[in-house]
């Protein structure tokens, strides 16, 4: 009876005082450890969805942990004002880690953050008036983020007009770049995998083709690798994954591990570009999240994840489409389920078996962003659970 009264009174307060914007998931979360969420009313949920794509390293990592610990007590934060080593380290082992040749870094929060500035950097850069991002693709709620990320005016953007001009070219036709990218073209923005689209791979003709017609008319490739970087395609960023280096990469999400932490990756040519106050941030680059991120990249490489990731991801490939799930696509932990009926059916009656995963833009795709831990055991679960739903 007491279990039940606090969890009404939980839910009361949620009711009363958060904005309702949230679609939530039946699950009062009481603590993670692993791959393993343990609800208030006792269960034992296996995640899948690993905190939409963030936690890669799963819940309570002792490396993490300590990390966020031992920067805590020695400095929590600092203005970007005062020079810390702690930044410049963390930024020299992102470097290391893309291995891409972007060799220049600014830190800041979150992923539409750091999308907003690359944005900002193309356009300054160039000098022009158009952007153009692909159909499905989604980059943020900020005012230039949304407005390359596709259906926002339609749907929620919010603000009376969007601060430049946007095209959306189709993400499947390579032949089709030349035509949306011109010598107007500031930025091209792209998710080399797409996440909300639906675990949806790009693809290496289509990210060739885009590089192309950038350098011929000197627009801006940016990457988007807020959900499908840091390690989430088996390699660095899916810029390695496909052999295509773009001008930017964005990441976040995974960087972090649930510490609030994004980073732009720049390419000489627009770190060159870049004058006093061009960026700003006060909480980017505290010296916390730098620790966290420095701590994520030790991690995923001493443990061997990316291997992991790899392997694992062929297993689930080899062995969950059964059931109501028809095939596979995306990259890595960044997988999409095709499902013969509504993939919100199918999420429901694992949830029902105590798994949680994801749905996407595609009615008919089960998304799944697990950490890089998981392991073939944990694979066979969700086989099995997949297995006793009807087609």
């Amino acid at each position: 009876m007491a279990a039940t009264s606090a969890n009404s009174q939980s839910a009361q307060l949620v009711k009363s005082h958060l904005a309702q914007v949230f679609a939530q998931y039946p699950i009062e979360v009481a603590h993670g450890d692993g791959v393993w969420l343990h609800a208030r009313d006792g269960r034992k949920i296996l995640d899948f969805y690993g905190g939409h794509a963030v936690a890669g390293l799963g819940y309570g990592h002792p490396r993490w942990l300590a990390a966020l610990e031992r920067q805590a007590r020695q400095m929590a934060f600092q203005t970007n004002a005062l020079p810390m080593v702690i930044r410049e380290r963390a930024a020299a082992r992102l470097v290391k880690f893309a291995g891409l040749g972007l060799n220049t870094v600014f830190w800041i929060n979150s992923g539409a953050e750091a999308n907003e500035n690359a944005l900002k950097l193309a356009f300054k850069i160039t000098g022009r008036s158009k952007a153009v991002a692909l159909e499905q693709g989604w980059h943020g709620r900020t005012a230039a983020a949304g407005a390359v990320t596709w259906g926002a005016l339609e749907k929620w953007y919010g603000f009376p007009r969007t601060p430049f001009d946007v095209s959306f070219a189709p993400r499947d036709n390579p032949a089709a770049v030349e035509r949306f990218v011109d010598k107007h073209t500031a930025a091209v923005i792209v998710e080399p995998v797409q996440g909300v689209g639906g675990a949806y791979g790009i693809g290496k003709p289509m990210l060739q083709a885009l590089k192309a017609r950038c350098d011929d008319v000197g627009a801006v490739l940016i990457f988007d690798e807020v959900q499908c970087g840091m390690g989430r395609t088996g390699a660095p960023f899916a810029a390695n994954y496909y052999g295509v280096t773009p001008d930017i990469i964005t990441a976040a999400k995974a960087l972090g591990n649930g510490f609030p932490v994004s980073a732009v990756l720049l390419s000489k040519r627009v770190a060159d570009s870049i004058k006093y106050d061009d960026m700003g941030t006060t909480f980017g680059g505290g010296p916390m999240a730098c620790a966290v991120a420095e701590a994520v990249i030790d991690t995923i490489e001493s443990e061997s994840l990316l291997a992991n990731v790899r392997q694992v991801s062929t297993y689930i490939r080899s062995n969950c489409v059964i059931g109501p799930i028809t095939g596979t696509q995306g990259a890595g932990f960044l997988l999409g389920l095709k499902t013969s009926r509504p993939a919100k059916e199918i999420q429901a009656a694992l949830l029902e078996k105590n798994i949680l995963t994801g749905t996407s833009g595609d009615a008919h795709v089960l998304r799944l962003l697990p950490a890089y831990i998981l392991n073939e055991g944990h694979v066979d679960q969700l086989r099995d659970a997949l297995s006793t739903i009807p087609a």
